[in-house]
């Protein structure tokens, strides 16, 4: 029996909605949706022979090798093969950060490497799915004709591509002067119209909100809970690529917080279908700029007791190097407090000073750090010195983009432009063309670097 999923509030009103459905929040109370799958035909495959199936359909026909669709039936059933846009998303390596992780004393260290997808970032995992339920609802007749998004960058291009890929158009909405130049670029050499509001990234979601009203725009940002079921296979790749073996921690740069509660949604659905025993503990990374989940956490250990979403408020986010994750009103908090809950998870913040320095450290041990990854790796720093990680624990951090699609925070950091110093800036050195004088400046040079001056 092939398996089925529909949308369902998460607050647990009654119904199931079709996921062909233009339907963005629960039609009694307004809350968010979340997708629910059939986990009984889900169980009518063992444990074992899920793995073996996720396994060999990586190496198998397309789109099945997508490090999404390979988990097909949990993801998003309704979509007819034909029907599903892939650009090989997915299958992102697990980098063991050993050097890294010794300089901090932690004894097995992994970064799931998320920016070496299609276009650069963790969004495509998310895209995918959306997009093809989108092109699966116009085959069945809906009125649908084009995508809409609000996006601080990684969203726009994910979504531009995919849409391309489909044929279907594309809207993006931008905080005018908020993003980089790459991420810029990327909507529009897809084709997408791009709009520059003069606003922040919570003003382009009012504005997109606003926009999808019109049931021909459908909306593309994680609001959308399909964008949450391709994000959730982080979780299904981690244990496949640790042998089934889970991880003890989990950090994941927290903005919009959909990332976040798409994973714990991943390992609680594999805990559910015999898959894993336990789940891992998450902690939510977000940037001491736009913290308001930080923010919310804080208060409520401060009071002795668990997180709620009375303990939120929401803040005007400020001006951060970690520009995607710049963000105070974030759409899924109510899912992401769910998630910590759920996993005893944990939320911190890292400064600009601290996101800046651990990318750049995590770049000298080879890493090339996007400015999310780097306030990740500033919280795991942290959590590792006051011993809250412990040094034997098993750890993953999620790198959420390629460090390319950042240029322009690596420049400012190495040219020493920021309000801070910078402790590793490294600039070229100026040399003239003669042989004999070159080799032996180079040599002076090594001789310093050896000496530690």
């Amino acid at each position: 029996m092939r398996p089925s999923a529909w949308f369902q509030c998460i607050r647990g009103c009654a119904g199931q909605h079709p996921l062909g459905e233009v339907l963005y929040r629960c039609p009694t109370c307004g809350s968010l949706l979340e997708v629910g799958h059939d986990l009984e035909a889900l169980r009518a495959v063992d444990p074992a022979a899920w793995r073996l199936r996720i396994s060999e359909r990586a190496r198998g026909p397309w789109p099945y090798r997508s490090g999404v669709w390979s988990a097909w039936e949990m993801v998003q059933p309704e979509v007819a093969p034909e029907n599903i846009v892939s650009l090989g998303e997915g299958n992102s390596v697990l980098l063991p950060a050993s050097r890294y992780g010794a300089e901090l004393g932690l004894g097995e260290l992994y970064v799931k490497q998320c920016g070496t997808s299609h276009t650069g970032s963790f969004k495509d995992l998310g895209m995918t799915v959306l997009v093809s339920s989108v092109k699966q609802m116009i085959a069945d007749g809906s009125p649908v004709r084009a995508v809409a998004c609000a996006s601080t960058g990684d969203t726009s291009a994910a979504l531009a591509a995919y849409g391309a890929a489909a044929g279907i158009p594309v809207i993006v909405l931008l905080p005018k002067g908020k993003i980089s130049a790459a991420q810029l670029l990327q909507p529009i050499a897809h084709g997408a119209l791009v709009c520059s509001l003069d606003t922040d990234f919570d003003g382009c979601m009012r504005v997109v909100e606003r926009l999808t009203h019109d049931p021909g725009l459908y909306l593309g940002n994680s609001l959308n809970s399909l964008r949450v079921e391709g994000q959730k296979t982080i979780a299904v790749e981690i244990c496949e690529q640790l042998g089934w073996q889970l991880p003890d921690w989990v950090l994941v740069p927290g903005g919009n917080l959909g990332n976040v509660s798409a994973i714990a949604k991943g390992f609680r659905e594999l805990q559910a279908l015999g898959l894993i025993d336990r789940l891992p503990r998450l902690v939510c990374c977000q940037a001491a700029r736009a913290n308001p989940l930080y923010r919310a956490f804080a208060r409520a250990r401060a009071a002795g007791r668990v997180l709620t979403e009375a303990d939120y408020v929401a803040v005007k986010a400020e001006s951060t190097q970690a520009s995607a994750i710049q963000i105070g009103a974030p759409v899924s908090l109510p899912k992401a407090i769910a998630a910590l809950t759920q996993t005893d998870g944990l939320v911190e913040e890292a400064s600009e000073t601290e996101l800046a320095e651990a990318a750049a450290r995590g770049d000298r041990s080879g890493l090339f750090c996007c400015p999310h990854t780097g306030v990740a790796l500033a919280c795991l720093e942290k959590l590792v010195a006051r011993g809250t990680i412990s040094r034997d624990a098993r750890v993953v951090v999620i790198s959420t983009a390629h460090g390319l699609k950042f240029g322009e925070f690596k420049d400012r950091y190495h040219r020493s432009e920021n309000d801070f110093p910078s402790a590793l800036a490294n600039r070229p050195i100026e040399l003239g063309s003669e042989p004999e004088a070159v080799v032996g400046e180079i040599h002076r040079l090594l001789d310093s670097v050896a000496a530690g001056t």
